[in-house]
């Protein structure tokens, strides 16, 4: 991916809302892209960083932008069923099964949620980044649950910010081997690419990597496992699989973090989004969404020795 710095000089008489100028200069970006770079720090004006889409534009203002240019194509709609708990004009709200990955990348060109979203929702194919419209967060691939994905460039924006401040509330159901050294806990460490395996993360030390935090609670004691909520507090990669085998109990079915053999018949790891609390666009009340555990993991638990 090149990225190219560009500069435009405010000519027009009458001001002008930053993401619209942009839109009207910079033509291969939408609106919406547009808007995310402004609140990732990648617009300033007269020199100083701009993290508002609506800051008004005076006669004489200099704009500079950091501009990504990729050459992938758009995805293309895929008719793949989803579960979806709810939806408005803005936002939808999606139960992604295991199995599913978010948006294509690299081995994983089609049959994605973001295909599927294109199905359901055509002109999501305008809202966020080119190659994967729509998505402001992600699950892993084996990971099920609450996802959130926004349909217009106003959803795009409104929960870009809340994700970005650490206003959305995320909470998890993982089964773990063995348990953690206290019910109840908070893990702080720093996340980072592991110096050996550069496809793994890894807790880092000193200056490396990016801080990480994790609270988890103690939902269910099994002979040889304990169900826990895992709620992030930061949103490094992998960072509940990483925390967890940190403390000693990896994710049951991990294998990249965890056990190389399973401990229990399972065919992914036991790791569910159950809950995501967000404010929708235009709300002042948050609203909490919750998906069930699907029924392998269901079946795991029931047949689970109680300790």
């Amino acid at each position: 991916m090149k990225t190219e710095l560009v500069e435009f000089v405010f000519t027009e008489c009458s001001s002008k809302r930053l993401d619209k100028y942009l839109a009207e200069q910079i033509l291969q970006l939408s609106r919406a892209k547009i808007q995310n770079m402004i609140l990732a720090g990648e617009v300033k004006v007269n020199e100083k960083v701009v993290n508002k889409a609506a800051y008004k534009l005076e006669i004489g203002d200099t704009i500079t932008a950091l501009v990504s240019e990729t050459n992938e194509e758009p995805p293309k709609e895929q008719n793949i069923a989803l579960d979806v708990i709810f939806e408005d004009e803005n936002v939808a709200v999606i139960n992604k099964p295991a199995g599913l990955v978010v948006h294509p990348g690299a081995g994983n060109a089609e049959s994605t949620l973001v295909n599927a979203l294109l199905s359901y929702w055509p002109q999501i194919i305008q809202v966020g980044e080119t190659e994967r419209p729509g998505i402001v967060h992600r699950l892993d691939k084996d990971t099920s649950g609450v996802l959130i994905i926004a349909k217009t460039p106003e959803g795009y924006t409104w929960l870009v910010k809340q994700f970005k401040t650490r206003k959305a509330k995320k909470s998890y159901l993982a089964l773990v081997d063995g348990k953690p050294p206290t019910p109840t806990g908070r893990i702080e460490t720093r996340i980072g690419r592991d110096e050996r395996h550069r496809q793994r993360m890894a807790v880092t030390y000193g200056d490396q990597g990016r801080k990480a935090d994790s609270e988890f609670y103690t939902v269910a004691e099994y002979r040889d496992h304990t169900l826990l909520e895992v709620n992030p507090l930061s949103g490094r990669t992998h960072q509940i699989r990483v925390h967890l085998a940190f403390l000693g109990c990896p994710v049951v079915g991990d294998q990249i973090y965890g056990r190389r053999k399973n401990s229990l018949e399972i065919n992914r790891f036991f790791l569910h989004a159950s809950k995501l609390t967000v404010r929708l666009p235009g709300s002042i009340q948050e609203t909490e969404f919750t998906a069930p555990l699907p029924a392998d993991l269901q079946t795991i638990l029931d047949n689970l020795e109680k300790a």
